[in-house]
């Protein structure tokens, strides 16, 4: 296989990659990201729906590109292999993607939770449960420590990275911990979270112009913080008129007061160095706080608060767009520290502006 991975000339390594699962909204992110990442070469993408037709036709924002599907019963050897599938897909298939790739990076639910019990009490349980311990969180701003070398690489969901990307300067801080301090969330998600095949729910008419509640409670990215932040959180989730990004408010009461000193330490701390995050908070123009569309089509995530010392809360906002930061662009993001590239490698788009509806 081609890349090296490490070393003075990795900037310079090819991969060869592949997309399984290439026609979904996600797939289709992938293969956007990776057909501009200077570091890979995409040699397949697979659907069963769409075999030995043109990627153009399902991504028409791809039509230059030089590929057709071809199905995943018949995978090629590549240095990557990137799985787009619905969730229980890939765990049933992870010794067939291991046969034909060194690196298997997931987008699924499959991999993202570190113990069987917990796929258990969320999901219906585990087919492949001793990948479990094996496999490495995709959030480098979380895990990057981790990610060097990994060969199992598991994506985070979209509104839990949202979630954590806006708490984890507070439980770095001990503001918030296991025992310590209340947290209400409330995420708004675009149409997209829904995939290609989202259902009546998604339809056009159906979604325009909602505010729609449609997990209020029970979520199951709830799991996700608190395998990985330690944090027990009131979770809701609405469907908003938006086809891109994902918008969290986390509603924080700590048992011991904080200044507005003590966040922006928390914050600019927690990511002054992080290439793809911005702490956005009160400043001047129309866009003061963070918000989806500011971050459409890119890999970075936005963060920002506001005190409210009379009911000893604060409002901690976060915005991603949940294609990228929050699927692909994260995945890409991953794959770029497993193999020692550098980790802006084929994400240095920086967004529009003016832009319509993400």
């Amino acid at each position: 296989m081609s890349g090296t991975g490490s070393g003075a000339d990795a900037a310079t390594d090819t991969y060869t990659a592949s997309v399984v699962g290439g026609t979904g909204f996600t797939g289709g992110e992938l293969l956007r990201l990776l057909a501009g990442h200077p570091n890979f070469e995409v040699v397949q993408a697979t659907s069963r729906s769409a075999d030995n037709m043109t990627v153009g036709r399902s991504h028409p924002n791809l039509r230059d590109l030089d590929l057709r599907f071809s199905s995943p019963d018949d995978l090629e050897s590549v240095d990557v292999l990137f799985s787009a599938t619905p969730h229980g897909v890939s765990m049933g298939r992870v010794d067939d993607y291991f046969e034909v790739a060194d690196t298997v990076v997931d987008l699924s639910a499959d991999f993202r939770l570190p113990e069987a019990t917990m796929y258990d009490e969320w999901y219906d349980g585990h087919e492949s449960p001793e990948y479990l311990e094996r496999a490495e969180y995709a959030l480098p701003e979380l895990n990057r420590e981790n990610l060097p070398g990994a060969d199992l690489i598991a994506g985070g969901g979209c509104n839990a990275t949202a979630t954590i990307l806006g708490l984890k300067p507070l439980v770095d801080a001990g503001v918030l911990g296991p025992e310590s301090g209340e947290v209400v969330v409330d995420v708004k998600v675009g149409s997209s979270e829904g995939g290609a095949g989202g259902g009546a729910a998604s339809s056009h008419p159906e979604r325009s112009g909602v505010v729609r509640p449609y997990a209020p409670t029970g979520h199951r990215h709830e799991a996700e913080i608190e395998a990985y932040l330690g944090l027990s959180v009131s979770f809701t989730v609405h469907a908003v008129d938006m086809v891109r990004g994902a918008s969290a408010t986390c509603h924080v009461f700590p048992d011991e007061p904080v200044s507005k000193g003590d966040l922006w330490k928390s914050y600019r701390g927690a990511y002054a160095d992080e290439p793809f995050m911005r702490v956005v908070s009160g400043g001047g123009g129309v866009y003061r706080y963070p918000e989806p569309k500011s971050v459409a089509g890119t890999n970075h995530g936005e963060v920002g608060f506001e005190l409210d010392p009379g009911n000893r809360r604060v409002v901690v906002f976060s915005a991603i767009d949940n294609m990228t930061k929050g699927s692909a662009g994260q995945a890409v993001h991953a794959a770029n520290v497993a193999l020692e590239l550098p980790e802006t490698a084929g994400l240095e788009f920086g967004g529009l502006h003016p832009v319509g509806s993400p």
